[in-house]
């Protein structure tokens, strides 16, 4: 979900758009997630933006990026208004909705709408994270350590850390939480001040033929048609300071706001985005890329697409249910194309094997060097040596440290009772009688026995040198249907049968009698044999996670420097700035993909069938061409392509034009993008927005709130810009 102009040679470590002082970024680069404070040091003006990057951001005063906030669910939403206005993605409020609906009015179908503030509902669970400070304090946390090693170099920072999070902590404002973070295995540390504010409430929402047209079978894709807007607001109480929701409250007047502009765009138009990116992981060893492509993500893709079925299945006979599940399977299906297409690309791609190439050089680099023998000689025998002691079964590993999750409720409690294997006393197992009981209430049996049988599956596919004890001893002799039908009756027991409840469960921390019952004992037999298995698995990963941070800091610093060059930090949920071009893409050979779409693909799309079943408005809309100011030519503009890098957690953010005003919201990346997360392909990488005159258009004509649209401040015509230079 980015794009930059390089050979296909140099496009993976040299994947960082890397910033030292002297900024090393070809003006053809879009590859970047930067913090802040190096937005001064980028070629911005050269790429096509009017302001000055201090308007962008200042820490000693006020710039856009005050504007720009982090939902609690992981989104990123910006402020549009001086009475706390929020717009963020449909489907980052989708939780808020689904929460406030009921069987007889399902506000993701519906949509939500309100003529006044005081019809705004309460967001439920949400909350806002203000970013008012951040600060690289790399030199403060790193000083006085450059001669400690190990355990003594680890107490050392983490003193530091603590010590200066409590002095800043005491200066910061009442209301505020400071924190310092590692970025980078401790390549960088970061302060970051932020302040949250809990009362969130719902303003406008469009129904689900808007918000989510196209649903599944075009998420990830181009060309698109999507509303995925909502408006939220943030409010206070009177004094200014947080509370919980409450009808005395106020709106909260942010420091910024965006003005948002209607101009429109045009192919080449440079535009930026500011937003938190959840994760990265640009800098990692060849073999961590190799066993997320080979081993996490497609189980991880197996795995949520089990749990979304099962949900699906279970909603599908009844409508509260499915009311109730509705946000998790959405987000299931949209996890599952992230893990599946992400294997996918990294395979097309061959990141593996670029980045073996790019060790093969850093060995030869290292090699010619005494000094640098010296500090990276064996840097990359030792990950070949760790991976090598860790890895020795990843695929058995990841069922059995997976195997019970939350959707087990039974099997939990049951195996926790094996695991801990000891004896309680009556008055202390009336009381796990109960505790247990409770946290079987409000359980799925259909969802615990799906995924049961998920698992069974999965450690039957398992290699023949990774074999699982604890269900070759129960099925390992039957083969085909024999095994699948002996599987179910297993899963069914757990889930579905007479036998195991809170009381059965509870027993297992008693006396056990020697007859043996097959319902109770084979489950016992397996959930015994899961944690030897699952014990091995976490000593490997513990052991793994105690040496694999030095190496990979010492990895970074080493093929740095082989570069000559710094690299930018890898994302991690926190303030973000990336910048390219409007620009569409090649996804096959002769094929070109325009980065427009508008309502009348919308309409082309139609078949009137969720989840194409335009509404009906929106057709009408269209055929009168009434757009009111939002039009483009003979529709109007629904979404559109850009090259800016992101990921996910920059849902909701905003793209802003060279004036640094809004024009559109982030809400995906496009397939072919997939895996970015570890590689950059700058041919393929495109951020999917939302047309701002889309988000206004629906707002205003289709929902009749135009009431909210008069609180922002709308720039009415395009600006006088030039095209970017020829990408």
């Amino acid at each position: 979900m980015k794009s930059l102009k390089i050979t296909a040679t140099s496009c993976f470590l040299v994947l960082s758009i890397f910033i030292s002082s002297a900024v090393m970024v070809s003006g053809r680069l879009d590859e970047g997630i930067f913090m802040p404070d190096k937005i001064s040091s980028l070629p911005l003006k050269q790429r096509g933006l009017k302001i000055e990057p201090s308007q962008i951001y200042n820490p000693n005063g006020v710039g856009l990026t005050d504007a720009v906030i982090r939902l609690s669910i992981g989104c990123t939403a910006e402020f549009v208004s001086p009475e706390g206005l929020i717009l963020t993605n449909h489907h980052c409020g989708f939780d808020s909705l689904v929460s406030a609906s009921t069987p007889s009015n399902d506000l993701v179908e519906n949509g939500f709408r309100t003529d006044s503030r005081a019809g705004e509902i309460p967001a439920k669970g949400y909350s806002i994270f203000i970013n008012e400070r951040e600060e690289d304090v790399t030199a403060k946390i790193l000083g006085g350590t450059q001669n400690l090693t190990g355990e003594a170099l680890t107490a050392a920072i983490r003193q530091n850390i603590e010590n200066l999070t409590k002095e800043e902590q005491a200066k910061a404002p009442k209301g505020s939480l400071v924190r310092i973070q590692a970025l980078n295995n401790g390549y960088y540390y970061y302060l970051f001040q932020t302040r949250q504010i809990s009362d969130i409430r719902v303003v406008y929402a469009p129904p689900r033929n808007i918000g989510i047209f196209g649903g599944d079978p075009d998420n990830f894709e181009w060309t698109r048609h999507t509303g995925d807007f909502t408006f939220l607001r943030a409010y206070v109480a009177p004094d200014g300071s947080s509370a919980e929701y409450s009808p005395q409250n106020v709106p909260y007047k942010s420091k910024k706001y965006l003005t948002i502009n209607i101009g429109g765009l045009k192919e080449n138009d440079f535009i930026f985005v500011l937003g938190y990116p959840g994760n990265t992981t640009r800098y990692r060893e060849s073999q961590s890329i190799k066993y997320a492509r080979d081993d996490n993500f497609p189980f991880l893709a197996a795995w949520l697409r089990a749990r979304s079925d099962a949900l699906k299945q279970i909603g599908a006979e009844d409508e509260e249910k499915r009311i109730k599940f509705q946000s998790d399977i959405a987000s299931f299906d949209n996890a599952f194309k992230v893990y599946d297409g992400g294997a996918l690309r990294l395979r097309k791609s061959k990141v593996v094997e670029q980045r073996e190439a790019e060790e093969a050089r850093f060995a030869a680099w290292v090699n010619a060097d005494a000094t640098r023998k010296q500090k990276y000689g064996t840097l990359l025998s030792d990950l070949s040596a760790l991976y090598a002691e860790t890895f020795k079964s990843p695929k058995l590993d990841i069922l059995v440290r997976r195997m019970p999750d939350a959707t087990m409720p039974v099997f939990r409690a049951i195996y926790q009772a094996v695991a801990e294997s000891k004896m309680l006393d009556d008055s202390a197992r009336k009381a796990n009688t109960e505790e247990i009981r409770a946290a079987l209430a409000n359980r799925e049996p259909v969802y615990e026995y799906e995924m049961i049988r998920f698992f069974l599956r999965e450690f039957d596919k398992l290699p023949a040198d990774q074999k699982f004890d604890g269900a070759e001893n129960l099925f390992g002799k039957l083969k085909g249907k024999a095994r699948r039908d002996a599987e179910d009756e297993f899963a069914r027991n757990i889930a579905m049968g007479n036998y195991w409840n809170a009381d059965t469960i509870a027993a297992l921390y008693g006396p056990q009698t020697l007859e043996f019952r097959p319902e109770r004992d084979n489950v016992r037999a397996f959930a015994a044999a899961l944690k030897s298995a699952k014990d091995l698995a976490n000593k490997r990963a513990s052991e793994f996670a105690s040496k694999v941070d030095h190496l990979r800091l010492l990895y970074l610093k080493g093929m740095s420097e082989m570069r000559g060059i710094t690299p930018y930090p890898d994302a991690n949920s926190t303030l973000r700035f990336s910048f390219g071009n409007v620009k569409g893409y090649s996804p096959r050979e002769a094929e070109y993909r325009y980065p427009f779409t508008t309502m009348k693909g919308m309409l082309e799309k139609d078949t009137g069938i969720e989840p194409f079943d335009m509404p009906q408005k929106l057709k009408d809309l269209q055929a009168a061409r009434d757009f009111g100011r939002y039009g483009e030519g003979d529709s109007v503009v629904v979404n559109f392509l850009a090259t800016a890098d992101i990921i996910g957690g920059n849902s909701g953010s905003p793209v802003l034009n060279g004036y640094g005003e809004q024009v559109g919201l982030v809400f995906d990346g496009n397939y072919e993008g997939l895996g970015n997360d570890f590689y950059y392909d700058p041919d393929k990488n495109r951020t999917i927005a939302v047309d701002i005159r889309f988000v206004l258009f629906v707002t205003e004509k289709f929902g009749n709130a135009g009431w909210i649209i008069n609180e922002m401040t709308i720039s009415g015509g395009a600006k006088k810009r030039s095209a970017a230079a020829s990408q």
